[in-house]
């Protein structure tokens, strides 16, 4: 049976492109799960054009109707856990349970947002002055183009797209190239939950080609974006100009500290979900472990032993822990690193290529051991199953080496000590801080970001996102102002 033909969707109309790019399946390269019709830069154009016409009166639509879009997208997502979650992990790579997991999540996520739109988020003050009355409101801002990475393919973008509507905006979404169908079955469904033509865009297109145009076009009044942070920074360029509003999730190099006083086996544990979960391809990964010098050769011995039973396999196949690496791409970048962190001294436990398991993207989860603070290896993200460790004396020197890097997205502490534990959360530079828990994993509900490199603009999800979809209008009224009859 031929793969089927998904194109973009624009003010609520298929718009096939210029060019076919087959969706190939990472657990089996011969398995093509879609194609791809790939927009040039007009259909990104008309795509916020759309949009632009759609928000009047999307903006102008009640609460409560947009409450009702999002809660219904949000309960068929959820209903079609066990099918989405497989299309994905075929698509992507991760695991079938992290997959369905991840859907019911943005299903949650839309579910949230639904209940977020009908909250109140304006206030009535008084004035310093007599008799005058102030109110605060918050108004939408406008066209919001939504471009995301391929490793949260339905996830992060709901976590965007799900405010940016709940708020009144309209949307014009560019998702990654290896992740089509994801996004696709995700527009689909809040478009037929009840949205007017061209509230929610669909661009499928290269980011080299459509990227430009929803970034500088004088139609979109706010990007966010997750991804690197070249392109980051790329973007933020842009908006210079533009004068565009903009939120940027980029990348993570999170530390993971083990000291004399963790119990180890929740360290390791620890260390297993939160560096290998997802093929390690996640920002918030724990792709460094400093460990304190009494602790560290008995956590690097039950690290080998764990990992030796970790299961590497078709992302759909029963008892398997890790799927593949995303892309030929992405496996070349992480057998580099590996090889980086062996030229640099590093005695490397793993990585080497899968054989046997599938005609796949295959790779053993990879452990450095013996790195240093200034390593490439501790300084750069890796985006996969790589892990590497620091030994330091003491928690003090743990503390200073989880604190190097530039990229300050999620940091944890495995200790039974509550003073540690205290002192961690406090003097950690990271956004969001672990304690006993991998550095990957967050709630829906509380705000996402970092800091340094990783993040720029207002954060992600919770209570944060009405700062980002939303802009303030400050009214004063005066006594005896006309009032509508």
């Amino acid at each position: 049976m031929s793969a089927r033909t998904l194109t973009s969707v624009v003010g609520g109309e298929r718009v096939d492109g210029s060019e076919d790019r087959p969706d190939i399946n990472p657990s089996d390269v011969t398995d093509v799960v879609a194609v791809a019709s790939m927009a040039d830069a007009s259909t990104a154009a008309q795509a916020v054009e759309a949009a632009a016409g759609a928000f009047p009166a999307w903006a102008g639509t009640t609460p409560w109707e947009r409450s009702a879009v999002l809660d219904r997208a949000g309960t068929e997502v959820i209903a079609r856990a066990d099918e989405l979650g497989d299309l994905l992990a075929r698509e992507e790579g991760k695991t079938y349970p992290e997959a369905r997991a991840e859907v019911v999540r943005a299903g949650q996520i839309l579910k949230y947002f639904a209940g977020v739109a009908l909250q109140p988020h304006g206030l009535a003050l008084d004035s310093v002055r007599p008799g005058i009355e102030v109110t605060v409101v918050r108004e939408p801002v406008g066209v919001v183009s939504v471009i995301t990475p391929w490793n949260f393919p339905i996830a992060i973008p709901a976590w965007k797209i799900a405010p940016a509507l709940a708020f009144g905006n309209t949307v014009v979404f560019k998702p990654a190239d290896l992740v089509p169908a994801s996004a696709w079955e995700l527009v689909d469904i809040i478009n037929r939950a009840g949205l007017p033509a061209g509230a929610l865009n669909l661009v499928l297109g290269r980011g080299s080609v459509v990227g430009p145009v929803l970034t500088t076009a004088p139609g979109v009044d706010a990007i966010t974006f997750t991804g690197s942070v070249p392109t980051g920074r790329g973007i933020l360029a842009d908006t210079v100009s533009t004068g565009a509003k903009v939120q940027l999730e980029l990348g993570g190099k999170n530390p993971l500290v083990v000291t004399d006083r963790a119990d180890l086996a929740v360290a390791v544990e620890c260390a297993m979900q939160g560096g290998f979960g997802s093929t390690g391809q996640r920002c918030t990964a724990s792709s460094i472990v400093v460990a304190t010098r009494g602790v560290h050769d008995a956590f690097v011995e039950a690290m080998t032993a764990r990992m030796s039973a970790w299961q590497v396999g078709d992302a759909r196949g029963a008892g398997v822990d890790m799927g593949p690496v995303v892309d030929p791409g992405q496996l070349g970048v992480d057998l580099d690193y590996i090889e980086i962190a062996r030229g640099a001294g590093a005695e490397v436990i793993g990585g080497h290529r899968v054989e046997g398991v599938g005609d796949g993207h295959y790779l053993a989860p990879a452990l450095a051991v013996g790195t240093r603070v200034g390593d490439r290896i501790n300084a750069e993200e890796v985006f996969g199953p790589v892990v590497s460790v620091i030994e330091v004396d003491d928690y003090a020197a743990a503390l200073e080496a989880a604190n190097a890097s530039t990229m300050n997205l999620s940091a944890g502490i495995c200790t039974t000590s509550l003073a540690e534990a205290a002192h961690f959360r406090r003097h950690s530079k990271a956004g969001m801080v672990m304690v006993n828990l991998p550095t990957a994993g967050v709630d829906f509900h509380v705000p996402f970001g970092g800091r340094g490199e990783s993040s720029h603009g207002p954060r992600e999800q919770g209570t944060a996102a009405v700062e980002f979809f939303t802009s303030s209008k400050t009214t004063y009224t005066a006594p005896g102002s006309p009032s509508v009859a």
